[in-house]
C-alpha cells in the first residue's frame, strides 16, 4: 500500500511576521542571537519505515559502535550542541518492520562515543516506568562524569502496552499512574545527585583525607512509590547534575517539565500551537518559582532535504514506496484506532479516536496528528505524507530547512529543535553540510560552543551550589 500524497511543495509554515504576540512572559527583546538549539536524533537507521532499505549500508549498522561514533562526529563538526538517542523496551511497535528506533541501549551507547567527541551533549532516554531511581541516578551520574558534563536524561513515562510483561506486569498502568511515579522518580534521582555537595571530595593524600563525610548525605527518602536511603556511591557531577530532558505533552507532561526538566521534547506541527505550547509552560515554570526560559522547549523537525524541492518529493517518494504498510499501522497505533479504521484516501475517523482516560498511549503525538490533520482537512495519505512520526516535517532544498527553523525560533515558538532525520546517516550529512551554514550566516546559530558542559552550552544555569 503506497502512502505517497499528491502533494509537491514542502508544508507552508506562517512567517514570524504573522505569529501571535509573544506573552509577557518571554523576552521582549526576541531570541537571542545565536542561541538556537539542535539536537541530533539517532533512531535506528533513520526515521522513515523504509530508510533501512533505502540507505547503502548494512541491515546491521544500528548495532555497530562505529556506525554512533561516525553520527556523533559528525554531528559535533556542524556545532550541534547534542546527539539523542531514544529507548524501546519491546517490539510490538515496529513489528520487526524496521530496525528498533531504540534497540540497544542509550547509556551504553552513548559511552562509547565519549572518547571521540568533547562538546556534544548525549542525551539518553530512560523509562520511569521500569526502572529504579537509585540505578539510573548512578549510571547518568557515571555518563555525565566519564564525559567530563556532557549527559542528559530523557524522561519518559512508557507508554506501549506490551512493554509490561517484559517486566512482569499485566498491563501498565494508567496515564495518572505512571506520571505520579515520574514525578516521585525524578525527585529521587534529583536528591541522589544532589547528595554530595560540590566540595565533598577533598582527595588529600598528605592529610590522609579521601572525602569530608559531612558533605556526603544520605536521602533518606520514603515515599509512595520508593524507599531510597542513599547516597549516591559517585559524587556530584561536573555540570552539578546531568542535564533533564521530558517528553511529554499531557498536562501532567507540562506540569512535571515546568517543575523539574531543563528542556523538553516536544511534539508539536503548527507555529501557532508550538507558540502556545511554549508560553504555556514558561508560565507553570514561573509558577513553580523558576525563570520562564529555565526551561527550553526543542520540538523534533523531520528534514527531507533535496538539492531541489523537486528531488527532495522524490525521496520522499521513494521512501513511501518502500514502507509498504507499516507506516498506516504506526498511524493507527499512535491515535488509537485499529488499522482497518484507516481508509487512505478519506480523513481520520476522529469521532472513532479515543480522548478520554481509556486513551493510555502518548497525548502529545495524538494531538499534534490530529491537529495537523483538521487544520488542513487532510486525508489519512496526506498525513502519512506529511507528518514525521507526529513531528514538523520540511520536504524542499536546505534554504526551506532553514526557512523553517528560522521562522520557528525567531517567532518565539521554540528554543530549538530535535532533528529526526528520515534516513541516516545521510540525512544527518547533509543536514551538517547544507543547512547548518545557512542558519549562521544568518546569525540565528552558533558557529562555536560557548562553554564547557552540556548545561554551560544550552545555556542553562550552573546546577552545582556555592560553598
Amino acid at each position: 500500500m503506497n502512502a505517497t500524497s499528491n502533494h509537491t511543495h514542502a508544508d507552508a509554515v506562517p512567517s514570524a511576521e504573522s505569529a501571535p504576540a509573544a506573552s509577557p512572559v518571554d523576552s521582549q527583546d526576541g531570541p537571542p542571537e545565536g542561541g538556537l538549539i539542535l539536537l541530533a536524533a539517532s533512531l535506528g537507521l533513520g526515521l522513515h519505515l523504509g530508510a533501512w532499505r533505502f540507505r547503502s549500508g548494512a541491515a546491521a549498522d544500528y548495532l555497530n559502535a562505529g556506525y554512533y561514533r561516525a553520527l556523533a562526529q559528525t554531528a559535533e563538526r556542524g556545532k550541534l550542541h547534542g546527539l539523542f538517542l531514544a529507548d524501546t523496551l519491546t517490539l510490538s511497535e515496529d513489528n520487526l518492520d524496521r530496525p528498533s528506533f531504540g534497540a540497544v541501549d542509550p547509556l551504553e551507547t552513548l559511552a562509547t562515543v565519549v572518547p571521540f567527541t568533547t562538546h556534544l551533549g548525549l542525551v539518553a532516554t530512560a523509562t520511569t516506568s521500569f526502572n529504579e531511581p537509585y540505578d539510573l541516578a548512578r549510571r547518568f551520574s557515571t555518563l555525565d562524569h566519564l564525559s567530563n558534563g556532557r549527559a542528559a536524561w530523557n524522561v519518559v513515562t512508557t507508554f506501549i502496552p506490551d512493554v509490561a510483561a517484559n517486566f512482569g506486569a499485566t498491563s501498565l498502568p494508567s496515564h495518572q499512574d505512571r506520571y505520579d511515579r515520574a514525578e516521585e522518580f525524578v525527585d529521587v534521582v534529583n536528591e541522589l545527585w544532589g547528595s554530595w555537595e560540590d566540595y565533598a571530595l577533598i582527595g588529600d593524600k598528605a592529610a590522609g583525607t579521601f572525602a569530608d563525610i559531612s558533605a556526603v548525605h544520605p536521602i533518606h527518602h520514603h515515599g509512595s512509590h520508593f524507599s531510597v536511603e542513599g547516597a549516591l556511591t559517585l559524587p556530584r557531577t561536573p555540570q552539578g547534575r546531568p542535564v533533564i530532558v521530558q517528553a511529554g505533552s499531557s498536562e501532567a507532561g507540562r506540569e512535571l517539565a515546568a517543575r523539574t526538566a531543563d528542556a523538553v521534547f516536544a511534539v508539536q506541527n503548527t507555529v501557532e500551537s508550538a507558540i502556545a505550547f511554549r508560553q504555556d509552560l514558561r508560565r507553570r515554570a514561573v509558577a513553580h518559582g523558576r525563570p520562564a526560559d529555565a526551561v527550553k522547549v526543542l520540538p523534533g523537525i523531520v528534514p527531507i532535504i533535496g538539492s531541489t524541492v523537486e528531488e527532495a518529493i522524490d525521496r520522499k517518494r521513494r521512501l513511501d514506496d518502500l514502507a509498504t504498510d507499516a507506516e498506516l499501522h504506526k498511524l493507527a497505533l499512535r491515535i488509537g484506532v485499529p488499522d482497518d479504521a484507516l481508509d487512505l484516501d478519506k480523513p481520520i475517523p476522529f469521532d472513532l479516536v479515543p480522548t478520554g482516560p481509556e486513551f493510555n498511549a502518548s497525548h502529545g503525538f495524538r494531538d499534534a496528528v490530529l491537529e495537523l490533520a483538521r487544520r488542513d482537512n487532510l486525508t489519512v495519505r496526506e498525513v502519512l505524507y506529511r507528518n514525521g512520526g507526529g513531528h514538523i516535517q520540511v520536504i524542499g532544498t536546505a534554504t526551506d530547512v532553514a526557512d523553517t527553523i528560522t521562522q520557528w525560533y525567531q517567532a518565539g515558538a521554540v528554543d530549538g529543535f530535535n532533528l529526526i532525520f528520515d534516513v541516516l546517516p545521510d540525512g544527518l550529512d547533509t543536514f551538517v553540510d547544507t543547512v547548518v551554514p545557512i542558519l549562521q550566516e544568518r546569525g540565528v546559530f552558533h558557529t562555536e560552543y560557548s562553554g564547557r558542559t552540556f548545561r554551560e552550552n544550552l545555556n542553562l544555569p550552573d546546577d552545582r551550589p556555592q560553598r
